[in-house]
């Protein structure tokens, strides 16, 4: 069934990893998928795979927000979903967190998700969906990883408020929360293959299910959460981990 056939889907950060996985399911779903990225190259590249349409945007910046905003309003009037997935990691103990990489952090995942969604909500339909991607950490915060977890769990305070806000008009905001995910973000973090791996194999021993999670599996919630089916979810947040906040 083509749940999302014929809607405007907007996903941040598409260009890879639950972004990527969530625009091939829109795509398979039959929407029309717009996805943004900060680097041009590797957008359009992502874009030109899943016959999305890419638009180059930095979340971390308000004008570019602003400036994807105004370019999807123009071109397809309004939105009837929008995943607001676009972040980064950081690891670092707080003694050793540097102010550049605290407001690296911040200014995507937080102040970033806060203003995509700000700049969106004049040209979303009424009844349309928004999802955050936010991250098991924030039921959960560990050593190393301060500043993430804070943002992640801002992100869901605040995803709480927009869905209280947006309510009248029957938009339905939600979070999903992965926790160990088969995706690249760890590599982006400047760690090699094998350090990545002995990573994650040590998350992975803390899994109740012993595994990771997918991409895909991911996406298919956000479809979940964006459908008919889910028409009376709003201000939950959906923790994707295996079990792991559990043990």
């Amino acid at each position: 069934m083509n749940t999302s056939e014929n809607k405007i889907v907007v996903i941040t950060g598409g260009n890879s990893g639950i972004g990527y996985a969530a625009a091939k399911q829109f795509k398979a779903e039959g929407a029309t998928v717009i996805i943004t990225g900060r680097r041009k190259e590797a957008i359009e590249k992502a874009a030109a795979a899943l016959d999305a349409i890419p638009l180059v945007a930095d979340q971390s910046k308000v004008a570019d927000i602003e400036k994807l905003a105004e370019q999807v309003k123009n071109n397809f009037g309004s939105v009837d979903i929008l995943f607001i997935n676009a972040g980064i990691a950081g690891l670092g103990t707080i003694d050793q967190t540097s102010e550049e990489l605290y407001d690296s952090i911040m200014n995507v995942n937080l102040k970033g998700a806060f203003f995509t969604l700000s700049k969106f909500i004049p040209i979303l339909k009424d009844g349309a969906s928004v999802v955050f991607l936010s991250s098991n950490t924030a039921s959960m915060p560990g050593p190393g990883a301060s500043v993430y977890s804070a943002s992640k769990t801002a992100l869901n305070s605040f995803m709480k408020s927009a869905a209280l806000e947006l309510a009248p008009r029957k938009i339905r905001v939600n979070s999903v929360s992965p926790g160990p995910t088969q995706t690249e973000v760890m590599n982006k973090v400047g760690l090699d293959e094998n350090t990545v791996k002995g990573i994650m194999d040590v998350v992975v021993e803390k899994v109740p299910l012993k595994q990771m999670g997918r991409a895909e599996d991911v996406a298919k919630m956000v479809s979940h959460l964006s459908s008919e089916n889910a028409g009376f979810i709003t201000g939950a947040d959906f923790i994707m981990d295996g079990g792991m906040v559990l043990s």
